[in-house]
């Protein structure tokens, strides 16, 4: 007869519990991954099957009762995990979407805009369209496994554990919220520079030639001018946003390591 003990059972579903928590914290923040047109059933079930690939190579698992406070942090550390290596790789995306509303805005493109399932809300056809350029170049550098080797590899630095993660690695990810106006705006920067010395020009030729309506020139030369620009620049933008993605990596890694929690140093000799 084979007899089952509770402390047996608890471990069994800690082996492949925790780790899940930490991969659904990274699938429902992290870039491609959590895109609103997967379906949920499908990103449990990867989370599912990731873990159980893992599971076998993480050592040292609690065995913790899950309807437990101890598991309940537990549950809480390894969410915040994965959110906070996501989010960091969200905000180079973000910093993308920035520049397509900047660039659309000088261009006059205001009003194309249509609703984003992913946003939430009322995005420009521009911005979609650089961030679409910028996930096709996420996936052609093989981004989404770096991530998740990098996430897997957090399990060496960050074991499972109810210990409270270290604050600093939160004042990191929130000092990196500074790329997306930074990042932003060095990415639409030659569109700007363009685009206003356009408006230069058509304001000094309508000084010089006052019967010549800028509004009915304007605005078909600034696209056209713009779109002409945007061809011109696009080949330049994939070094760039490579560098951006791969500065998101740093920056979760860089977060990762920063929220592990720190243990003092109990000096045994009393020196």
């Amino acid at each position: 007869m084979i007899e089952v003990t509770t402390a047996q059972m608890y471990g069994w579903i800690a082996t492949f519990l925790w780790p899940m928590f930490r991969m659904l914290g990274l699938i429902s923040s992290a870039p491609l991954l959590s895109e609103s047109t997967i379906p949920r059933r499908l990103k449990i079930l990867l989370a599912a099957a990731l873990s159980v690939v893992i599971s076998p190579t993480i050592g040292n698992i609690p065995t913790v009762p899950v309807y437990s406070l101890d598991g309940l942090l537990i549950v809480l550390n390894e969410v915040g995990i994965g959110l906070s290596m996501g989010f960091a790789m969200r905000l180079v995306f973000a910093a993308v979407q920035m520049a397509g509303e900047v660039i659309g805005l000088q261009m006059g493109l205001s009003f194309a805009s249509f609703y984003d399932r992913a946003a939430g809300g009322q995005t420009m056809v521009l911005s979609r369209f650089l961030n679409m350029v910028a996930m096709l170049l996420f996936l052609a550098l093989d981004g989404h496994l770096m991530m998740l080797a990098a996430l897997i590899d957090s399990f060496q630095g960050l074991p499972i554990s109810g210990v409270p993660l270290s604050g600093h690695g939160w004042g990191v990810l929130a000092r990196a919220g500074s790329m997306i106006f930074s990042a932003g705006t060095l990415l639409s920067l030659p569109m700007i520079a363009a685009l206003l010395t356009m408006n230069l020009a058509m304001g000094i030729l309508n000084r010089a030639s006052p019967q010549l309506s800028i509004f009915a020139v304007g605005f078909p030369v600034t696209l056209l001018g713009g779109m002409l620009v945007l061809a011109l620049v696009m080949p330049h933008m994939g070094a760039y946003m490579q560098h951006l993605i791969e500065s998101g990596l740093q920056t979760a890694a860089t977060v990762l390591d920063q929220l592990a929690p720190y243990t003092p140093v109990v000096d045994l000799t009393g020196k």
